[in-house]
């Protein structure tokens, strides 16, 4: 990936007063770093400890009693609540986005995106409402990203558009976050702060840890957030893997260590909330990409995946080089992937092994590996214009095996149903997660939710990522390990969670929701554009022009009607004519040369024309009058 000299990026102190405190090097290291912070922070066990020595000093001084219950009180009341404000990643799957506060001080946790809905015809992506952070703009000491999934980061270009402040990221993290901002015009501007599992940085009055966990992408973290209030543990996204790819597990010893010091609130991943059991390991996708593969001989493969999955990319090109085929890329997003993890190191691919789609044609389909995105459906993804023979460079031929290595995103099981349907239609085989196990969810199902839950011992618990089916099935199972009813809560984004030191509360609501991305334009198709669009594609559009003059007010052409995606023109010229018709009397009876109220005129025409074409034809068009002066 190359580098730009006007990025920048850190391991030390930074200018917004952040630190960031490296402790990777020994776990003693760790160990005497989490002991100074917890001395620095004044919260959990050292909140206990420090109540503890108050109690002695009460047994040996008698004769002041009064003192060591006043220091008592100052010692395990923090003078604020904690405010904890989820922005988009509550009752539904993506654009994740929390706001932390404390006496002023300001944080944000991941800022992502999500993919449009059917709802939302011609929208490319969904981003969280800013408008709250922009008020507060000069509050908010930093960014921190749990890990590169585009859920989690998605949005972060269109946030440094409106604020610019520092992001806090791991290395793999930081690299997805950079290619962004390069397509943005934007890394001369941003300043990235890479961390490491065990760093804590300080944002103001906060100090965050990050804490290895494992998810079906490299590098990602939980984090453990000490507050004056006490710490707060967030998950991010995250599963219990015992067999991980990358060779290193999530850390469960340290969830356990905060548990034992003390929790004040967890908020988990809810995404698997209703999936019993554990989720299975990534290794057990490469055993069936073996298996797969040795079927496919004398056939071209095609691999369909999440283009962030680079477990899932390494093991699909390690199955080629035993194989002995040539791997292409296809898709902009996962061509991008791949070239930053392969730089960074995360994704190690022999020379020569990886082709260009371009010199594809100079080998046998049999030698050929393809991985493409497309794996939801996406209508213009790689795999869906493949499908519907719309891809300028691969056409599916009959007898190729094409792998959609990916769980259908709720909301999206038609979409993909469509293209595996269409691709079956061209000859190929299609193999997908129900055929064979070639896809494990990266999120934790719910033995590993019971095991964080009574490892970390939360004071509080907020269920967070996920549709509400999700949110209220893992407060429940909160409730099953022994947090009280009272101390759960179920939110909506822009809900203001206050917590106190006895207390769990919804104070207030701030503006939130989503912002529509269409093309270069951000926030400027709202619900009236999108019903309008809605209109057009189901009843279509009947446009009557006329021609007036502006002297006389007498009708110089027309009426004439344009009808598109409503009725074919030529074959019902009789409702045509009937139509302008409708239109000729209206202005025969409301021009003159005097001048009228164009508006008035055209309302009329929409309203008596809307009518006419609703008793012939049971539809409703969108009506559209155009009067023309000359």
């Amino acid at each position: 990936m190359p580098k730009t000299n006007s990025t920048k990026r850190e391991l030390s102190n930074n200018k917004n007063n952040a630190k960031v405190k490296d402790g990777l090097d020994k776990n003693t290291k760790n160990v005497s770093k989490r002991d100074m912070s917890q001395k620095k922070g004044g919260a959990g066990a050292a909140a206990s400890k420090q109540s503890q020595n108050s109690n002695r000093h009460a047994t040996t001084n008698k004769n002041n009693k009064q003192y060591p219950k006043r220091t008592q009180k100052k010692s395990t009341q923090p003078k604020f609540p904690l405010l904890i404000t989820p922005l988009g990643g509550i009752d539904e799957i993506g654009k994740n986005i929390t706001l932390y506060e404390y006496n002023g001080d300001m944080f944000l946790v991941d800022c992502g995106m999500s993919f449009p809905d059917e709802e939302m015809p011609g929208i490319d992506i969904v981003i969280p409402d800013f408008s709250h952070i922009v008020s507060n703009a000069d509050k908010i000491k930093g960014l921190i990203i749990t890990h590169g999934h585009e859920d989690h980061i998605g949005a972060v270009p269109y946030l440094l558009k409106k604020i610019n402040v520092p992001i806090y990221a791991t290395k793999l993290t930081l690299g997805l976050v950079e290619g962004k901002l390069r397509e943005h015009g934007l890394s001369n501007s941003a300043k990235l702060v890479e961390v490491r599992p065990g760093s804590v940085v300080e944002l103001g009055c906060f100090k965050i840890e990050f804490i290895h966990v494992n998810h079906s992408i490299p590098d990602a973290v939980a984090l453990a957030i000490t507050t004056p209030a006490g710490v707060v543990v967030q998950t991010g996204d995250f599963k219990v893997d015992t067999t991980p790819i990358d060779g290193d597990m999530i850390d469960l010893a340290r969830f356990a260590e905060l548990g034992k010091k003390g929790v004040l609130a967890l908020l988990s991943d809810s995404t698997n909330a209703e999936r019993a059991g554990f989720s299975a390991s990534e290794r057990i996708v490469g055993d069936s990409f073996y298996t797969l593969f040795k079927k496919a001989e004398g056939r071209r493969i095609i691999v369909a995946t999440f283009s962030s999955n680079i477990h899932r990319l390494q093991q699909i090109i390690d199955e080629a080089v035993k194989c002995g085929r040539k791997v292409v890329v296809s898709g902009r997003s996962m061509l991008n992937t791949v070239t930053i993890a392969e730089e960074l190191g995360y994704l190690k691919v022999p020379n020569g092994v990886l082709i260009s789609i371009d010199s594809m044609n100079k080998y046998l389909p049999e030698q050929l590996v393809v991985i493409t995105t497309g794996s939801q459906g996406e209508p213009m993804s790689a795999l869906h214009r493949m499908a519907f023979s719309d891809h300028r460079k691969i056409a599916i031929c009959p007898g190729d095996l094409i792998i959609i290595s990916a769980t259908p995103i709720p909301g999206n099981e038609k979409m993909v149903n469509k293209v595996v349907n269409e691709l079956m239609k061209l000859g190929a085989e299609v193999v997908y997660e129900k055929m064979y196990d070639v896809h494990v969810s990266g999120h934790a199902c719910v033995e590993e939710l019971k095991l964080m839950l009574s490892l970390v011992k939360p004071k509080f618990f907020i269920p967070v990522h996920g549709e509400q089916k999700h949110l209220v099935k893992h407060a429940r199972l909160a409730q099953t390990m022994g947090i009280p009813d009272k101390n759960t809560i179920i939110a909506n984004i822009g809900n203001v969670i206050q917590i106190g030191p006895d207390s769990l509360k919804i104070v207030n609501t701030v503006p939130a929701g989503r912002v529509l991305v269409d093309g270069l334009g951000v926030g400027d198709v709202g619900s009236i554009v999108l019903r309008d669009r809605k209109h057009l594609a189901e009843d279509g559009i009947f446009v009557v022009v006329t021609t007036v003059d502006s002297v006389s007010g007498e009708v110089v052409a027309g009426p004439d009607v344009i009808s598109r995606g409503f009725v074919y023109v030529r074959e019902s010229e009789e409702l045509i004519e009937s139509a302008k018709k409708i239109a000729w009397e209206v202005l025969d009876s409301n021009l003159s040369a005097d001048g009228c109220d164009r508006n008035n005129i055209k309302n009329k025409i929409r309203d008596g024309i809307s009518k006419f074409l609703y008793e012939k034809t049971r539809r409703s068009p969108m009506v559209l009058p155009i009067i023309m002066d000359i």
